[in-house]
């Protein structure tokens, strides 16, 4: 199975009626090469950096153990279970969720990956107006790559 466009999943942690009214949302599918795979692990496999952040020279490694309240990448995390992640941020004009969730066992192992923010004004609508067709291209394009190399 490559990268498909999915609905966000129904064991999601999101809140579904967040996600019906949303300015915009999205979910992919993606085949799990190690079942056992984290979310931590897969979340690093797909929007891991390829350059490292000037803290992460001076600090180096990954954190062994992540908690709510933590950040991983830029973001804070807002929910972990075994089974799924929930990172993203609030501002004044857009509230965002990224959310990477591991689902099946053995040969159908996935992950889906979604996005849902809502927007509290006209910047935030007209920013995602601008940002979505590169973010979709660009999620599609960094789970894909994930795949190709191994990582997922």
């Amino acid at each position: 199975m490559p990268v498909e466009e999915c609905s966000v999943p129904a064991t999601s942690v999101l809140d579904h009626r967040v996600v019906a009214s949303a300015y915009f949302w999205d979910a992919y599918r993606a085949p799990l090469m190690d079942s056992q795979s984290s979310v931590v692990d897969i979340f690093h496999a797909v929007f891991g950096l390829d350059a490292p952040a000037a803290s992460e020279i001076m600090i180096p490694g990954r954190k062994t153990i992540y908690k709510v309240g933590d950040t991983i990448g830029p973001w804070p995390i807002f929910s972990l279970t075994q089974d799924e992640l929930v990172a993203g941020r609030d501002n004044k004009h857009l509230d965002f969720r990224l959310s990477v969730l591991r689902q099946g066992a053995g040969d159908a192992a996935h992950a889906a990956v979604s996005t849902v923010c809502t927007t509290h004004n006209a910047f935030g609508r007209v920013y995602l107006f601008f940002v979505i067709p590169f973010h979709k291209w660009g999620v599609k394009y960094l789970i894909a790559r994930a795949i190709a190399a191994g990582r997922l």
